[in-house]
């Protein structure tokens, strides 16, 4: 049975999973430069493997979703080096099993393709998926698993850091759940604005597509490095799964592996 390397290049952080058969049994995460060179990556991939006890040259199969172009060379560059393999990079013409209901289907980031495949694989539909990244998406697949669109919102850090730089009185603050929402001092309220009016958003917005949608329920599922906090303080988000994306590029690796 192949061991395979999947690995999602975010704006942020790049997260890396390695599966034996169909079971993640190691996750990774680092920060996405992009400016790394593959002989970079090279070193960062197989250092991680050893770290997290498995051996780089167990890896047979690499697939990839990426939304930094910039870096897609260097990387395919380096998992030839390192493992010997070519990387199958998710890009329009990837078999995915799912109808794109999208006026420009190419234009549908990777990532986002990959946690709806995912999502109806494993919950079924209709459902949204709410992904807590740089930017919080919000991705819609019909109850035939279709992929409907969505909606892209700024991310929690980047409401946060438009706030503190350009607002010249409001000091930064490190961004946590406050334990109420009406804050008695200008960290509280700072803090409140910022963590509840993204759980006021995401409910707010899972009630408008919902309404769009004509269903009665709909499966929603949270992922991303930030989902379980909010999940935490939102009753809509009932199903977190922060390995998400990596299941759904093993998916795409099932259906594409005799091409």
């Amino acid at each position: 049975m192949s061991d395979l390397l999947a690995i999602d290049v975010g704006n942020t952080n790049t997260v890396i999973g390695f599966f034996e058969g169909n079971s993640l049994v190691a996750t990774g995460r680092i920060t996405t430069v992009r400016e790394r060179t593959s002989d970079e990556y090279v070193l960062l991939l197989k250092e991680l493997l050893t770290i997290k006890k498995r051996a780089p040259e167990s890896v047979s199969d690499v697939i990839v979703s990426s939304v930094v172009p910039s870096q897609d060379y260097a990387l395919k560059a380096a998992c030839r080096d390192a493992f010997g393999v070519e990387a199958l990079f998710v890009a329009p013409g990837t078999k995915t099993g799912m109808k794109i209901l999208y006026d420009h289907p190419g234009e549908v980031g990777a990532d986002r393709i990959v946690n709806a495949v995912a999502a109806f694989e494993e919950y079924g539909g209709p459902a949204i998926v709410v992904d807590f990244g740089t930017a919080t998406t919000f991705d819609v697949i019909s109850e035939r698993g279709e992929y409907l669109g969505g909606a892209i919102c700024p991310g929690p850090m980047i409401s946060a850091d438009a706030l503190f730089s350009r607002a010249a009185r409001l000091a930064r603050v490190d961004f946590q759940r406050p334990e109420r929402v009406i804050g008695k001092t200008t960290k509280e309220s700072i803090q409140s604005g910022l963590f509840y009016g993204v759980v006021g958003m995401t409910e707010g917005l899972i009630g408008r597509i919902q309404e769009e949608m004509g269903v009665h329920e709909v499966r929603v599922v949270a992922t991303g490095g930030l989902a379980p906090l909010f999940a935490a303080a939102s009753p809509v988000l009932a199903h977190v799964d922060c390995d998400l994306t990596l299941k759904g590029l093993r998916i795409l690796h099932n259906r594409n592996r005799s091409r």
